[in-house]
């Protein structure tokens, strides 16, 4: 039985299972959305959220215990410029884990997890992308209608005139 046993093994060794965490927690800060297993999003979820209630402290102990967790100076520096202050009052429920249902190769349960104050920019952006793609395969289209004019005009002028 497991009473009273926390967390979960991964499958891994426990330096293994650390920094496969470490590592999920600084892709989650760095992107605001990463796709991991259901197991593997609930468990950063921990870390982030501790992370995040850290940070929001903001004097030079709590940088320095992020820093000991996040070894990247650029998502500690995010962390304490942008993420803090868009949290803002938030009394902890930073992150939100979507489940996805099923991997195809092992049947293994997916999720995402991504920054809950980010999900309107996140949107935004995939908006943006879906946009630039509907433009870049119009002009795809446009210029495979342009080759084929200008090949049919081309048939046409060296086909042989009958008389």
């Amino acid at each position: 039985m497991r009473h009273r046993v926390k967390g979960r093994k991964l499958g891994r060794t426990a330096s293994h299972r650390k920094a496969t965490l470490i590592a999920l927690t600084t892709a989650l800060l760095k992107h605001k959305r990463i796709k991991t297993t259901l197991a593997k999003a609930k468990e950063t979820r921990g870390i982030v959220e501790k992370l995040i209630t850290k940070a929001r402290k903001g004097d030079l102990h709590s940088q320095k215990q992020v820093m000991d967790v996040i070894k990247d100076k650029e998502v500690v520096k995010e962390l304490f410029a942008e993420i803090v202050p868009k949290v803002g009052e938030r009394p902890g429920g930073y992150t939100r884990v979507i489940k996805l249902g099923n991997r195809l190769g092992d049947a293994s349960s997916m999720a995402i997890i991504e920054l809950v104050d980010y999900a309107d920019i996140i949107a935004a952006k995939a908006e943006e992308k879906k946009e630039e793609r509907e433009i870049k395969a119009k002009e795809k289209k446009e210029a495979e209608e342009q080759e084929a004019m200008e090949e049919a005009q081309i048939v046409e002028e060296s086909a042989p005139e009958k008389k």
